[in-house]
C-alpha cells in the first residue's frame, strides 16, 4: 500500500490530476467531454512532467557534477574488454538525456582513444536507459515495467558496443576523430553549493531546451488519449498486429524527442489499448534513434559504421518489444 501511494500519489502525481479535473468542473467544463477530457490530459501532463523534469535533473545534475567528460574517461581508461563495456553503458545512465546531447561526449571520449566497443555501449544507453526514464518510467507504467526496461535497455547497450567492437570497425571512424588527442585539463574541485548551483544552471538549461517537445508530446497525447478512436490502436498497435512492435520502431526513428516527450504519448497508447512492448518500442527508437542525432553521428563515423549502429539498436529495440508483450501480463 505504501509503495501504492508512493507510485500513484508521488511519482504518478494523481492528486494533481484530480485538482485540475476539479479547478476545471468548477468553471463549467465538462472533463468526460473530448474538449474537457483533452484540456486536463494536457495541463495534467505538462505539469507533471515539468515538476518531475525539475526534480530529476537537479538530482541527477548534482551526480554528474562528479563526472566531468575528462573523469568519465579516465573511469573508463581502467577498463577492458567485458567489464569497460559494462561502465560505460552504466556511465550512460548519469549523463545527458537525449542523444545529439551525448554525441559530442561519444566523439570526445573516442578522440581519446577510448575503445569503440566502449564508447558506443556508453552512446546507446546514454539516451535509452538514463536515471530520468528509470524514475519516469516507474510513474507511469510501474516499478517493475521501469526496472526490466533499464536491465534490457543495459543490455542491448552492453551487446551493442561487444559486437561494435569484434567487428574491428575503427577504421570506420572518421580520420579527425581517430587522430584527435585528448587533453589532460586539471579537474577544480567544486564544494556543494557549487554542485548545487550547477545543477540548477542544468535545471533551467535542460528545461528551455525540451520543453517545446514536452508541449508537442503532451499535445500529442491530449489528442491521441481523447480523439482517436480505441479501435485504430488496438488494430495498429495491439496484440493482433504482429507487426506492432516493427511500425512502432520505424514510426519512431523519424521523431527527435527525449524521454520527457516520448512519456504523454505513450501514456495515451498504452491506455488507448496498445501494447507494451509496441509503447516501449516507439520511446526507444525516438530517443535513441532519431533522425537528427543519426545526422550528427554521421559526422563522427562512416556510413558502414552508421549503418551498422542503427541495425544493432534496431534489432535490439525490436527484440526488446515483442519481450515486453509476452511478459506484459505478468508485470503490469
Amino acid at each position: 500500500m505504501i509503495w501504492d501511494f508512493i507510485q500513484d500519489e508521488v511519482l504518478g502525481m494523481k492528486w494533481l490530476n484530480r485538482l485540475i479535473g476539479s479547478l476545471l468542473s468548477l468553471t463549467g467544463l465538462d472533463t468526460e467531454s473530448r474538449i474537457g477530457g483533452s484540456i486536463q490530459f494536457f495541463l495534467y501532463d505538462t505539469i507533471k512532467i515539468m515538476v518531475l523534469l525539475g526534480v530529476l535533473i537537479l538530482l541527477i545534475s548534482y551526480i554528474q557534477s562528479y563526472f566531468p567528460p575528462e573523469r568519465s574517461r579516465k573511469i573508463l581508461g581502467r577498463f577492458h574488454g567485458l567489464g569497460a563495456n559494462i561502465i560505460g553503458a552504466l556511465l550512460g545512465t548519469v549523463t545527458p538525456f537525449c542523444s545529439c546531447s551525448s554525441i559530442p561526449l561519444f566523439i570526445g571520449f573516442t578522440s581519446a582513444g577510448l575503445p569503440l566497443g566502449v564508447t558506443f555501449s556508453f552512446l546507446i544507453s546514454s539516451p535509452m536507459v538514463d536515471l530520468g526514464s528509470l524514475i519516469l518510467l516507474m510513474s507511469i507504467f510501474g516499478w517493475k515495467v521501469a526496472v526490466v526496461y533499464v536491465v534490457l535497455g543495459l543490455v542491448i547497450a552492453v551487446a551493442g558496443g561487444t559486437l561494435i567492437e569484434k567487428l574491428k570497425l575503427e577504421n570506420e571512424v572518421e580520420a579527425f576523430i581517430r587522430n584527435g588527442k585528448a587533453i589532460d585539463v586539471p579537474q577544480e574541485e567544486l564544494h556543494f553549493r557549487d554542485r548545487l548551483k550547477y545543477a540548477w544552471e542544468q535545471v533551467l538549461d535542460t528545461a528551455k531546451r525540451v520543453y517545446p517537445y514536452v508541449l508537442i508530446g503532451v499535445g500529442i497525447g491530449a489528442i491521441i488519449h481523447n480523439w482517436i478512436p480505441e479501435e485504430w490502436v488496438i488494430t495498429a498497435l495491439g496484440g493482433n498486429n504482429p507487426f506492432g512492435v516493427i511500425i512502432a520502431t520505424i514510426v519512431g526513428v523519424p521523431m527527435y524527442a527525449d524521454i520527457f516527450g516520448t512519456i504523454p504519448i505513450a501514456e495515451a497508447l498504452l491506455a488507448k489499448g496498445a501494447l507494451l512492448g509496441v509503447v516501449l518500442a516507439f520511446m526507444m527508437a525516438v530517443t535513441t534513434l532519431s533522425l537528427p542525432s543519426m545526422v550528427m553521428l554521421r559526422k563522427a563515423v562512416k556510413p558502414k559504421l552508421l549503418g551498422i549502429f542503427i541495425a544493432i539498436c534496431a534489432v535490439g529495440i525490436i527484440i526488446v518489444g515483442y519481450a515486453f508483450n509476452i511478459i506484459q501480463p505478468w508485470i503490469m
